[in-house]
């Protein structure tokens, strides 16, 4: 694209304590093939030399500039900030966390494709997570699909496009008719964002490696993972937008394979966890979202592998490891949001 004619991007990265991956990030975001973009680096209020950086570079480069918050906030509320820092001409926005990076010529594919068609919302591409590549695609000869469609597949279980925040280029436009973009009391608020946003527009995909999020001990998906939160956060989505995307039969459907994977969940959970918080963390987060966590249902499911491990311990392996790789395949499709996420 001739740069004279190069819609702005707002490129944003929400950071705190990120002095250890932050100038790769920022040294991806120069080194983009697109030229016309402004980058806003939000920092929360980090302890580490995480403001030190970003100002060294917004010294450097007049495109760069630095939020500092004034108090600490959460993760989510962060990202609310910097979606709030987009320049008012933007058309499209851009997140990059500072845990992760973006290849040259990714801003460059993604504008392009939603250039070309402009009833595209939202522009998705495959993402390298860690040491392979991530996340599901549309079939190569499709760059562009209903985001109702999409939506639909998603919730049933299907194809994940979306990625992580990182792996998407968003219209601006999107952003700023919202008060705040992300619901900051859902973990996986991302996944939510696109699910509003595709009620009424277009979803791309560019058939490239284009972005690199990172897995990390110290990333909040650590949490996640001990805790359940994709079984939360699709719960909070499906019960929300389930009756937009789906037939009453196929919503039906869902959400009970959605309750009987949960609860079997819970149930190799306590039978496995000492972590005191678990319970009485998913009791809080059903009831911030309409329902009661059954203690029963809990019980029957500890009865259940408990007696599997008793009577039969190599099957119940098998099981447990069948499980463990079904959930490890639903974070790698829905819990994207938290990788890097900082």
């Amino acid at each position: 694209m001739n740069p004279d004619v190069q819609p702005l991007v707002s490129v944003l990265t929400p950071v705190y304590n990120g002095e250890q991956y932050l100038a790769e990030c920022i040294e991806s975001v120069l080194a983009q093939t697109y030229q016309n973009w402004e980058y806003v680096i939000v920092n929360n209020c980090s302890t580490d030399r995480t403001l030190d950086i970003a100002n060294d570079y917004a010294e450097k480069d007049r495109r760069i500039r630095v939020h500092n918050n004034k108090t600490f906030v959460g993760c989510d509320a962060n990202g609310n900030i910097a979606f709030q820092q987009i320049a008012s001409d933007s058309k499209y926005c851009k997140v990059v966390h500072a845990d992760d990076w973006i290849y040259p010529e990714c801003i460059l594919k993604m504008v392009q494709l939603a250039e070309i068609h402009p009833s595209v919302a939202m522009v998705g591409a495959y993402g390298l997570r860690n040491d392979r590549v991530a996340w599901d695609g549309l079939p190569y000869t499709s760059n562009v699909i209903s985001g109702r469609e999409i939506c639909r597949i998603t919730l049933m279980g299907g194809l994940y496009v979306f990625g992580s925040p990182t792996s998407l280029l968003i219209r601006s436009s999107e952003v700023r008719k919202r008060p705040t973009f992300y619901n900051e009391e859902n973990r996986h608020c991302d996944i939510e964002s696109c699910v509003d946003v595709l009620r009424d527009h277009d979803f791309g995909f560019v058939h490239q490696v284009l972005t690199f999020t990172r897995d990390h001990a110290d990333s909040e998906t650590s949490f996640n993972v001990r805790y359940g939160t994709d079984y939360l956060g699709t719960l909070e989505i499906l019960t929300k937008y389930g009756k937009t995307y789906l037939t009453d039969q196929e919503y039906k459907q869902c959400l009970k394979k959605m309750w009987n994977d949960y609860y079997a969940f819970l149930g190799v959970k306590v039978l496995h966890t000492s972590e005191k918080q678990f319970l009485p963390f998913h009791r809080k987060a059903l009831s911030r979202i309409g329902f009661s966590l059954s203690l029963s249902k809990v019980a029957k499911a500890v009865l259940s592998d408990a007696c599997d491990l008793l009577f039969n311990p190599y099957k119940t392996f098998q099981r447990v490891i069948r499980r463990l790789h079904i959930s490890k395949e639903r974070r790698g499709k829905r819990e994207q949001r938290l990788v890097g996420h900082t």
